[in-house]
């Protein structure tokens, strides 16, 4: 409940917020720039997340209906560079609007909060879609994806390249429109440009077979694991 009445009221909030300008991109970068070359306080990370957990949950697994994202297990660098894009509004994202209008968040806080996500386990119980058209999401995936994501969707942390096997199969659809639609604006230049010819039938594909690849099961939470760091948490 209290999930839901956040990301309606947020995303009011979101038509009020303007394009993010030339002078907030680079705000962004100095802002990316500055975490990933401090020391990660991962204890302080947790007491960040704190303000995250009520959406993507204690265990970092988001919802699976993929209105919150799975973060747990993402790349360190990959979360800084997403925080510091929705705070400079190079990125929309409704439920993260207070965080950007009162600037929670600095560069410390940043590092630290990505470091203890990057070494949360995993849900392996992540949303999917239908699985009847695979042959062809794998077809799409295998040449339009693997160069950048990586052929298991493991992503590549030097080139800020996400992390994506493992995540909800909505919320890569969702994504994946707004990157081909001009909506998220931080996204890769390339990839907005690859993307342009896909229909929804391919869309649907791709993101069904990406959200089928699995992390490695050392990286992946048991059935049922909640995070003890988060024991009162009231689900």
């Amino acid at each position: 409940m209290v999930r839901l009445l956040l990301g309606t009221i947020f995303s009011g909030l979101l038509m009020t917020i303007q394009p993010a300008s030339a002078q907030d991109v680079n705000q962004a970068v100095k802002q990316i720039e500055a975490a990933i070359h401090l020391t990660p306080d991962v204890d302080n990370g947790r007491r960040v997340y704190m303000l995250c957990a009520v959406c993507h949950l204690p265990e970092g697994s988001g919802t699976g209906d993929g209105y919150y994202p799975q973060v747990a297990g993402q790349h360190a660098k990959v979360i800084i560079k997403q925080l510091a894009d929705i705070m400079a509004r190079n990125r929309d994202t409704p439920t993260m609007v207070p965080f950007a209008l009162l600037q929670n968040l600095r560069p410390q806080e940043f590092a630290d909060v990505a470091a203890y996500l990057a070494r949360q386990p995993m849900t392996s119980q992540n949303g999917l879609g239908p699985g009847t058209d695979l042959e062809h999401g794998k077809f799409l995936y295998e040449k339009n994806c693997v160069d950048c994501h990586g052929r298991k969707g493991e992503g590549n942390e030097e080139e800020y390249m996400p992390l994506i096997q493992g995540q909800h199969y909505n919320y890569l659809v969702r994504q994946f429109e707004w990157i081909r639609d001009g909506k998220r604006r931080n996204a890769d230049e390339k990839m907005v440009k690859q993307i342009q010819g896909f229909n929804e039938r391919d869309i649907s594909a791709v993101m069904d077979y990406t959200s089928r690849l699995k992390p490695p099961a050392e990286r992946l939470a048991a059935p049922g694991w909640r995070n003890p760091d988060f024991p009162d948490f009231v689900r």
